[in-house]
């Protein structure tokens, strides 16, 4: 049983992405991939429900807060902003980031690709696979297990990343899909270029309590 209630759907915004387009020595990889079913979540704004999950806004993502869970806030020193929030799981650290995307789709695979590549020369054991939506990784490296997923939108791409002991590397992909199916993206009409972050903000009372943290290191 996951952290939220899982349902399915037959049709939805959010088809598997498509087999067979991934070029070089992955596409041999990714070849097996079968066609999932589709299934509720992540949602565009333009689509969220009313379901009463607990959420952290944060501008343009809004990350499901589960019970036992905590919120982690990465600043960047060099220019002060928000680099990064993270929810503090029993299983693993989940980070979910959404980023501009073309409207037809198909980031996800590029980006995947690219993923095992770059864990692969950082000596990492790489096991792409399948999911709900399409491709998956899991890695090892070190004492560490990290799993992402990905999922194509409306001119967004959501992906999410799970990283804890090895020890409870069986139960973390289901903590991780639980919260990227209950994210909710908030794209904006603003033109990007494909790939840039959507900006993250903190709601007023997280930022104000770094404000007064930081006031008291000075």
């Amino acid at each position: 049983m996951g952290i939220f209630g899982r349902k399915r759907r037959p049709a939805g915004r959010h088809a598997a992405p498509d087999r067979g387009t991934y070029a070089g020595e992955y596409a041999e990889e990714y070849a097996d991939e079968p066609d999932g079913p589709l299934t509720d979540g992540p949602f565009d704004v333009d689509d969220a429900p009313e379901d009463g999950i607990p959420r952290i806004d944060l501008g343009s993502v809004r990350v499901p807060v589960p019970d036992g869970t905590g919120v982690q806030v990465e600043m960047d020193p060099e220019n002060g902003g928000v680099r990064a929030v993270h929810v503090a799981t029993p299983f693993g650290q989940v980070t979910v980031s959404a980023y501009a995307a073309p409207r037809s789709g198909g980031l996800w695979r590029e980006v995947g690709a690219e993923l095992t590549q770059q864990l692969r020369a950082d000596g990492a054991r790489v096991s792409p696979g399948d999911g709900e939506w399409g491709f998956e990784l899991s890695a090892l490296l070190g004492d560490m297990a990290l799993r992402f997923v990905g999922v194509d939108g409306p001119r967004w791409m959501l992906r999410g990343v799970i990283a804890g002991p090895q020890s409870q590397a069986a139960e973390a992909p289901r903590v991780l899909r639980d919260i990227v199916r209950h994210t909710i993206v908030v794209r904006g009409d603003a033109p990007m270029p494909v790939r840039t972050p959507l900006p993250i903000t903190l709601p007023e009372s997280v930022a104000q309590h770094i404000a007064e943290q930081q006031g008291r290191m000075v």
